[in-house]
């Protein structure tokens, strides 16, 4: 048998081989295991739940518990309560990717009107003012909210949409 000969049938077979894979039924994999599914409702509902906490932990009534320091000025007050809301904040930012768009926003717009509550109340204040005039004056504002105070309505929401999952 000369080269041509060989090479002939080698491309030959190579060409059955070829005609055949092409033909034939693609094998059927294996379905995963249940327990290796991804599920995303434990990884939501935990995002709710710490959602609600930061919701709790940057409520102006706990901050300023939390944070009270006697013999301080107010203007030092406002520092340490606003630096904590976004503090506490940017911890948690990565919970937006387990949560509605609307949770996420209901979460944002509290943490800026807190910092926004802080920083008016702060700008009414004489320069002299201690940080226990502050602090009184945030908990006034937060006492005459005729609809409860906005924290409270955050935690209700996230709270609904945790409960709606959960069905």
């Amino acid at each position: 048998m000369d080269v041509a000969t060989i090479s002939l049938i080698l491309s030959a077979i190579a060409i059955i081989v070829a005609v055949y894979s092409l033909f034939r039924k693609p094998q059927q994999t294996a379905p995963p295991p249940t327990g290796a599914k991804f599920e995303s409702i434990p990884l939501q509902l935990q995002a709710y739940e710490r959602l609600v906490l930061l919701t709790e932990r940057i409520a102006l009534p706990n901050l300023i518990s939390r944070l009270n320091q006697p013999g301080i000025s107010a203007y030092e007050m406002k520092l340490i309560l606003t630096e904590n809301i976004k503090q506490e904040f940017e911890y948690n930012s990565t919970q937006q990717l387990y949560v509605s768009p609307v949770g996420w926003d209901a979460v944002r717009n509290l943490k800026e009107q807190n910092i926004m509550v802080v920083n008016q109340v702060a700008g009414t204040l004489p320069p002299t003012a201690s940080a226990a005039d502050l602090n009184k004056r945030i908990l006034e504002i937060i006492m005459s909210q005729p609809n409860g105070a906005l924290h409270e309505l955050v935690a209700q929401a996230l709270n609904f949409e945790a409960k709606k999952i959960m069905q």
